[in-house]
């Protein structure tokens, strides 16, 4: 089982679903989903001193065996490894689905370049990007919001929601014109009787810029959605379907 990621293509690509049966396995399993085969890879973690901004010494977290293009993001903080099953001949993951588990390189591709979810399809729309909330997921539903959910497509719309029991029978949509990358939720290390081990764990995501991300290893992107407007699935249907050369209303049933 390799530990380092197929390439991700153009036709390629949630905390997702309720348990499905073996007997009856869905249609269609998100490509975030995590796979059970799919297991964090062993630990090489080590600090190493480096020069803070200030010229103050510090320390910076990192892998032994460190592959900066896969292991980094685009703000160049490091993520945890977790091992890749066999891709099939369309290119997607394999394997039965850890229906509460998000990969966390898939996870982090698709929020990086704001593909769906589902299928990995662009998540954009004429109207904005299409974001869903569970009708507990915020306290409140002004801007700005922050989410780890990677957005989704049209077509896959009914499609993510049936699969996660939380987003409830209708969905919060927040159909974005703005998202800026923010920050990242992960694991917060340093030396103790000099070896590397887990000092925190903060529940709220650290913004990049933060200090404390030299040692932080990421699970999570976060997007901070900065302008939005709030709709049903309902509603979002209809606006789609009144765009320009729309002659038949998005199919937003569950979908392939």
């Amino acid at each position: 089982m390799s530990t380092r990621p197929e390439r991700l293509t153009e036709t390629q690509t949630r905390e997702t679903a309720r348990p499905v049966s073996p007997t009856t396995p869905p249609a269609v399993i998100p490509y975030v989903a995590q796979r059970v085969c799919e297991e964090a890879a062993p630990d090489n973690l080590v600090l190493l001193p480096s020069r803070g901004s200030r010229g103050r010494g510090t320390h910076r977290l990192f892998y032994a065996d460190e592959d900066a293009r896969l292991d980094r993001d685009l703000r160049q903080v490091l993520w945890a490894r977790v091992s890749f099953t066999p891709y099939d001949e369309r290119r997607r993951p394999t394997g039965e689905p850890e229906w509460k588990l998000m990969h966390p390189f898939r996870q982090r591709v698709t929020m990086e370049r704001m593909r769906c979810q589902v299928c990995t399809a662009s998540a954009a729309t004429p109207l904005g990007s299409i974001f869903l909330a569970g009708p507990a997921d915020h306290e409140s539903r002004e801007a700005p919001l922050l989410t780890n959910q990677p957005p989704v497509c049209a077509r896959h719309v009914a499609t993510a929601a049936a699969l996660c029991p939380h987003l409830g029978q209708d969905p919060v949509v927040f159909l974005a014109t703005s998202a800026p990358l923010y920050g990242v939720l992960g694991t917060l290390y340093g030396l103790v009787d000099g070896r590397v081990e887990v000092v925190a764990q903060p529940k709220d995501p650290l913004p990049y810029g933060h200090p404390d991300l030299r040692t932080f290893l990421a699970s999570q992107l976060v997007r901070r959605l900065a302008r939005f407007r709030v709709l049903t699935v309902s509603e979002l249907q209809r606006d789609l379907a009144e765009l320009p050369g729309q002659t038949a209303p998005p199919r937003l049933r569950p979908s392939v």
